[in-house]
């Protein structure tokens, strides 16, 4: 429970800002301390005051006492009158005045509207004692009353009501001034306060927006050293981790561009040899299949009498589908459609020759109207050459489609199947290989290729190439060796 509510606290105080902890520190100290100072002051001037009107109220009650034994003793009531109004006017604090005789009849008293019976039950006193005080709570506050006996109560009783009036009085006017000081007090460190969180959270304010801008990739802010503390020690260091991020971007995007380089070279070189390759076989090999296969036509016609004439058929077989083989390799290693009739041709044959071989229906859909820059047809055949490839080979699909088209400034291209699908940000081994290939293609032409898919949802693959981009290179033959 103790935990929870901690852990609750912390979540309220730690959704505000540095400077709001500050402030709120700042100004809870005070009032705290200025709810002591106040209370601690009340109590003091209460106890101090309790004991001074205790101490007055027995010594007006005694004078009174003195003064009035004479009056008594001659039965001048009216001087007795007079020394109780001349009590009164002479004491702010006393409320009333009067004296009892020793059987508890009032013989003077300073009510204006009536004596108070019940008053007179209130307080007593005996003969052989100093005095007797009494707390009395009236409509006015409190009053204490003190009964001081006339030459041992012999000829009566003295009783004065002294009131708390001026010591609450008094407490107001503490409270008052001790809250106006606090307020006073609690303006300036306020202010005080708000001057050193600006001074501490400055920096730091800094320090953040330098460190969102090193998260976006800029490397060039620095926050400069408020101070030769902890603060300034922090901001030292992030400069120095910033000098170092930016080394170190610096040096990736070298090596970036020194792989981007070597990437669009080995691609080249590839292409160009595939090319070379394929043209080799196309002209040597499958002319030198070809002479072979007819001179095996000849001897098998010339030698229709001989004993071994289904020898040199088969053989004319074996010949026969080495070369469509051949030509089968040659057209896998760099078709000469792309070269010739270009992109769209060169997919339409691939698409038909895949759908021959694996049994899949392939729906093909180009919407193009001119040739497309030679490495974007080379990329582009190669992307969709390996997705039909992937499909074939993992999909378990029924059917498949191919989309290009060209769109602004860009040229798009969609390959999908409704096979098993797969999770893209799973895949290891020869597809992970395979799918990172394609991605480098799309990317060296500075394009984009997005993976879509899903375990029994099929899959889709999405490229972008723009058809102007300063990262395109040509790829130029290279002369066989």
């Amino acid at each position: 429970m103790i935990q929870k509510f901690y852990q609750r606290l912390w979540a309220i105080a730690g959704a505000v800002s540095v400077r709001t902890k500050i402030l709120g520190i700042v100004l809870g100290f005070i009032v705290l301390l200025g709810a002591g100072v106040i209370i601690q002051s009340r109590y003091a001037l209460t106890a101090t005051m309790t004991e001074q009107l205790e101490e007055q109220s027995v010594s007006v009650s005694r004078d009174l006492a003195a003064r009035a034994a004479d009056p008594i003793l001659l039965n001048d009531l009216l001087s007795l009158h007079d020394l109780l109004n001349e009590t009164l006017a002479n004491n702010p604090n006393v409320r009333y005045a009067f004296i009892v005789d020793p059987r508890g009849q009032v013989i003077a008293q300073t009510f204006e509207g009536g004596f108070p019976l019940d008053l007179l039950a209130m307080n007593s006193t005996h003969a052989d004692e100093h005095h007797h005080t009494v707390l009395i709570q009236t409509d006015e506050g409190l009053v204490w009353d003190t009964a001081v006996p006339i030459l041992d109560g012999k000829i009566g009783t003295a009783r004065i009501g002294l009131s708390d009036a001026s010591m609450q009085l008094a407490l107001s006017k503490l409270t008052v001034q001790l809250l106006l000081t606090i307020i006073l007090v609690s303006a300036t460190g306020v202010l005080v306060a708000v001057f050193l969180t600006w001074i501490l959270t400055r920096p730091i304010l800094a320090l953040v927006a330098a460190t969102q801008a090193v998260a976006k990739g800029d490397f060039t802010p620095r926050v400069p050293r408020w101070a030769d503390d902890e603060i300034g020690d922090l901001a030292t260091a992030f400069n120095a981790m910033t000098e170092e991020l930016a080394h170190t971007e610096e040096l990736r995007r070298e090596r970036e561009g020194l792989r981007r380089q070597l990437m669009e070279k080995v691609i080249a070189t590839q292409e160009d040899e595939r090319r070379r390759i394929a043209r080799e076989l196309h002209d040597s090999t499958s002319q030198n299949l070809t002479s072979l296969i007819v001179g095996l036509r000849m001897m098998e016609a010339q030698c229709a009498h001989c004993a071994s004439p289904t020898k040199a058929a088969d053989l004319r077989e074996v010949a026969s589908h080495t070369l469509e083989e051949v030509h089968d390799l040659s057209m896998r290693l760099r078709p000469r459609v792309l070269d010739d009739l270009g992109l769209a041709a060169a997919l339409e044959r691939l698409a038909h020759e895949w759908q021959a071989r694996y049994k899949i229906p392939v729906d093909v859909v180009i919407e193009l109207e001119d040739r497309l820059p030679g490495e974007i047809e080379t990329a582009l055949y190669r992307i969709v050459q390996e997705a039909l490839t992937n499909i074939a080979r993992h999909a378990q699909a029924k059917s498949a489609s191919i989309l290009i088209e060209k769109r602004g400034g860009f040229v798009r291209a969609i390959v999908e199947d409704d096979g098993i699908g797969f999770d893209p940000s799973a895949q290891r081994g020869e597809r992970h290989l395979g799918l990172l290939g394609m991605r480098e293609r799309a990317e060296l032409l500075g394009g984009t290729l997005i993976i879509e898919s899903m375990p029994e949802h099929g899959a889709s693959v999405f490229i972008e190439i723009p058809l102007l981009h300063p990262a395109t290179f040509n790829l130029q033959p290279v002369t066989a060796p």
